[in-house]
C-alpha cells in the first residue's frame, strides 16, 4: 500500500475530524445542557456557508468573511432560541423532533429565496492555494491544514471556555442541575441563549470554511449533521472532550474505510466481491462503532463529570 496515498487520507480524515467536532461540540453543548434534541443544527452549518459566503463575496476578503460572521450567527442562533425554541423545553423529545424539522424546512426554503436554488460558489484564497511539502514525498493542500489548525484552536479555546471561565463555570452548572443552578441565581434562559448562540457560531463556522472545498448548496448541513449525531453519542453527550476524540476517530474511520476497505477485503474475498462489499461496508463502519459504544458504555466513551464513567 502506498505511504503517501495513506497518509494523505490519514489528514483527509482528521480534517473531516475537525469538521464533525465544530458540528458536534455545539450540538453536544445544546443537547447536553439544554435537553432539546435540535435537528435544525445543521440549518446553522449552512446559513454560516451562505451568510460568510456571502460577506466574502462582497468585500472580497474571506478573513473578513470568517470574522463578520461570527457575531451574525450569534445574533442568528440567540433570535432562533429566543423566538421559536424556548417554548420547547417543557416538551418531550419528540416536539422537539418536530418542531426543529420544521426549522430545517423553513431555512432550507428561506435560503433558497434569498440566494437563488443554484447555491454559492466562494473561491479558495488566494495566499491559502497551493500545497506545502511534508517531507519523504507528501505533499498536502495548505488551506486543508489551515482547517485543521482552525479546528485545534478552536477546541483549546473551548477547552478554556468551559473550564476556566466564568460562563464556563455556569455552563457547568446548568448541565449538572439547571434547577438548583437557577435557584442560585443563574440566568438560566439567557445562558442557555448564549450556548445556542455558540453551538451556531461553531455550525457556521464549520460550513463556511468547507465552503471554499465544496460550495455552499441548500440542505448541505443535513448529512453533516447524521455525523455529529454519531460523534455525541460516541464522545458522550454533554461532552466537549468526548466531541473531539470521537471526531477525530469517526472522521478517520470513515475517509480510510472509503479509501482502502475494498483493499484490505481482497485479503479475503474474490476481486469482484471485495469491490462490491468494501463501498457498503464503508459506509456502515461507524454506525457499527455506535452501536458497539451503546451496547457496551452506552454513557459514552468520554461523558461528563456526573453522567456516569
Amino acid at each position: 500500500m502506498d505511504y503517501v496515498l495513506l497518509t494523505e487520507q490519514f489528514l483527509n480524515g482528521f480534517q473531516l475530524g475537525i469538521i464533525l467536532f465544530l458540528m458536534a461540540a455545539g450540538l453536544t453543548l445544546v443537547f447536553g445542557i439544554m435537553d432539546l434534541v435540535n435537528l435544525a443544527h445543521g440549518s446553522m452549518f449552512m446559513i454560516g456557508a451562505f451568510v460568510g459566503g456571502t460577506i466574502t463575496l462582497v468585500t472580497g476578503s474571506f478573513i473578513l468573511g470568517v470574522i463578520l460572521m461570527i457575531p451574525a450567527m450569534l445574533v442568528i442562533g440567540m433570535i432562533v432560541e429566543m423566538t421559536t425554541l424556548r417554548t420547547l423545553y417543557p416538551r418531550d423529545h419528540l416536539d422537539h423532533v418536530l418542531a426543529t424539522f420544521g426549522l430545517i424546512l423553513f431555512f432550507n426554503e428561506a435560503t433558497r429565496l434569498i440566494w437563488g436554488p443554484e447555491g454559492l460558489v466562494v473561491p479558495l484564497p488566494q495566499f491559502l492555494d497551493g500545497t506545502v511539502a511534508l517531507g519523504a514525498g507528501i505533499t498536502y493542500p495548505v488551506y486543508r491544514i489551515v482547517i485543521i489548525v482552525i479546528g485545534l484552536a478552536v477546541a483549546l479555546g473551548l477547552y478554556v471556555l468551559v473550564s476556566r471561565t466564568r460562563i464556563g463555570m455556569l455552563i457547568r452548572a446548568g448541565a449538572s442541575n439547571r434547577t438548583v443552578a437557577g435557584a442560585l441565581g443563574v440566568n438560566i434562559p439567557l445562558l442557555f441563549s448564549i450556548v445556542f448562540g455558540i453551538g451556531a457560531v461553531l455550525a457556521g463556522l464549520a460550513g463556511l470554511i468547507i465552503t471554499p472545498i465544496t460550495a455552499a448548496q441548500i440542505g448541505m448541513g443535513e448529512d453533516v449533521l447524521i455525523l455529529a449525531f454519531v460523534v455525541i453519542v460516541i464522545g458522550g453527550i454533554g461532552s466537549i472532550r468526548g466531541a473531539f476524540i470521537a471526531s477525530i476517530v469517526t472522521g478517520i474511520i470513515d475517509t480510510m474505510g472509503r479509501s482502502f476497505l475494498d483493499v484490505f477485503l481482497l485479503l479475503f474475498l474474490p476481486e469482484n466481491a471485495a469491490e462490491s462489499a468494501g463501498p457498503a461496508l464503508s459506509s456502515m463502519l461507524i454506525y457499527v462503532l455506535m452501536a458497539a459504544i451503546l451496547f457496551f458504555r452506552p454513557q459514552g466513551l468520554f461523558p461528563p463529570k456526573g453522567a456516569g464513567g
